[in-house]
């Protein structure tokens, strides 16, 4: 299985490439400069060169924050950008699944989030991914939309390997309470992206396999601060430090983007029609625990 997949160095990305090998699938990345997203004119040539039997639109403008002052670019990276692979990918008759956010939502909920509950972003990241989804849908290609959150990873930029480098010089981090959700490895976003791929390529004809899915890990609800306690309290017993977290609310820690406070998304569907389960996020942290800093019993000094 030939999956083409956008972007070179995200989270996810490099997930795929790692995780590909194992599942039978040979993972294409593609990005800058041969594709541009917010230019894709030249989409449907790069992906016929290649011949994919998936192509995964995961490459995305990520910076919550910046985007507030840059909407123009996030709307062309994250809307024009998927629109022009989706609609190659309807050109090719090949199967497009595109990796979207929780933040399309406005957080209030206090239950999980439903595949068809009221979209409602808080902020320009989200709105622009909300538009890269309804492009995408309205492509006419096979599509899989993906949403999920909280994505960590042993590599990339992100919260858990921030937590690590923050504990090489502090002794408390603050870190916001109030905002909940799950946890998810990017490793096992790569597994479930696999495994969906793989029914679309091997189901070719089956409607209900395609259509708005939610990927998010299993286990408890967490806030960032239960996150970061769970990061803290394995690199102890990895052997490394002790770091407390102080406990805060997010109007202490202002953004430019407002958060949505409740995150957390129900994965039923997706377990029942594609039969995709995440971990529970505390195991899939201990794995990349693991990796950043050493196995438990192999850091230990006792």
């Amino acid at each position: 299985m030939r999956i083409v997949v956008t972007g070179k160095s995200g989270q996810v990305v490099t997930a795929l490439i790692e995780r590909g090998p194992a599942a039978g699938a040979e993972i294409l990345p593609i990005g800058r400069p041969e594709l541009d997203l917010a230019d894709p004119e030249n989409a449907f040539e790069l992906l016929a060169a290649l011949a994919p039997d998936v192509i995964v639109s995961a490459a995305a403008y990520t910076a919550v924050d910046k985007a507030e002052s840059e909407a123009e670019l996030a709307y062309a990276v994250n809307a024009r950008g998927p629109e022009g692979i989706a609609a190659a990918a309807a050109r090719l008759n090949v199967p497009v699944i595109h990796i979207s956010t929780d933040y399309v939502f406005d957080g209030s909920k206090t239950s999980p989030w439903l595949e068809d509950d009221k979209v409602a972003p808080l902020g320009v990241y989200g709105a622009s991914k909300l538009a890269g989804e309804a492009a995408v849908l309205a492509s006419g290609a096979r599509a899989v939309i993906l949403r999920t959150a909280w994505v960590y990873a042993p590599f990339g930029a992100n919260f858990a390997r921030t937590m690590l480098r923050l504990a090489e010089n502090r002794d408390e981090v603050g870190v916001v309470a109030d905002q909940i959700g799950a946890p998810t490895s990017a490793l096992d976003i790569a597994d479930a992206i696999l495994k969906v791929a793989r029914n679309l390529a091997d189901h070719k004809d089956d409607p209900k396999l395609e259509g708005i899915f939610h990927l998010g890990a299993s286990g408890p609800d967490a806030s960032w601060a239960d996150f970061a306690e769970a990061v803290f309290s394995g690199l102890a017993e990895r052997g490394g430090k002790r770091v407390h977290v102080k406990r805060i609310g997010t109007v202490d820690y202002p953004t430019p983007a407002q958060r949505p406070h409740y995150s957390r998304l129900s994965t039923e569907k997706l377990a029942r029609v594609h039969a995709v389960t995440l971990p529970d996020w505390r195991d899939a942290l201990s794995v990349i625990l693991d990796r950043l800093v050493g196995p438990a019993s192999m850091r230990r000094d006792d």
